[in-house]
């Protein structure tokens, strides 16, 4: 049996599953990724949390880089992988979708936003730092590009930041606490293109393996959790996926 054929069954075996996407299911859609070499941190410096917040400068270059599509993080369509997992959620036979992506690209592919945990954030729209109120960056790019007026909170007048996860910024309590939920109540545990380098989120494979679930990772590169894995396949996500998980 070829390892698509063993992931597809394992698939069918499964009573729950939790998908965990990383940069590998994105970058078959044209988006780079941060830290390989040519990813957006090789070309750019980041700005970190403490230097937006403190310095007007520093949020005049990220709003700067933000509306130039600097990073390359939006405007990108779902690829076949998107669609295959969101063939899983519909089904019933995925739970969720816990992504390191800021991408929007599984809410595009048709899974329901309420399914999908976002440990990094979304680079799609903006929220204040004060009172969380949500912005669309339609309503604030025209007032930036023309006039120069850094973003601030329509109702409070506090700082207004794109809403994905800086460095140094603390990760939110609330789809971390979704994602452990989640991952132990699954019992088949599915990574889809991501290195497993960067922790917290990296915990949560290992965590689901714990708990008796069984792990599948699907990654072009190998990664440090291969040896946990029940299943590892060396792969490009959107083929393996589209046979794991065949339009009807």
């Amino acid at each position: 049996m070829s390892s698509r054929a063993k992931l597809a069954a394992m698939i069918e075996e499964a009573r729950r599953v939790v998908v965990f996407t990383g940069a590998g299911i994105s970058t078959e859609s044209g988006v780079p990724d941060f830290r390989s070499p040519g990813g957006v941190w090789s070309k750019m410096k980041p700005i970190y949390f403490a230097e937006f917040v403190s310095s007007e400068d520093r949020r005049r270059e990220a709003w700067t880089r933000t509306f130039a599509g600097t990073a390359g993080w939006v405007g990108a369509k779902p690829n076949t992988g998107h669609a295959a997992v969101a063939r899983l959620v519909a089904s019933g036979k995925a739970s969720s979708v816990i992504t390191q992506n800021v991408d929007n690209l599984h809410q595009d592919s048709g899974v329901p936003a309420d399914q999908v945990i976002e440990l990094h954030g979304n680079a799609s729209y903006a929220t204040c730092l004060e009172c969380g109120l949500r912005h669309e960056f339609a309503l604030l790019k025209a007032p930036f590009l023309e006039q120069g007026v850094l973003p601030a909170c329509r109702s409070c007048g506090g700082i207004v930041k794109t809403a994905t996860i800086s460095f140094g910024q603390p990760m939110p309590p609330a789809p971390m606490e979704r994602a452990e939920e989640e991952t132990l109540a699954c019992d088949l545990f599915l990574v889809l293109g991501s290195s497993l380098v960067v922790y917290p989120a990296a915990g949560f494979p290992l965590l689901a393996k714990r708990n008796g679930a069984r792990l599948v990772i699907v990654n072009r590169e190998p990664t440090d959790q291969d040896g946990y894995a029940d299943l590892v396949l060396h792969d490009e996500i959107g083929p393996a996926m589209s046979e794991a998980a065949p339009v009807n």
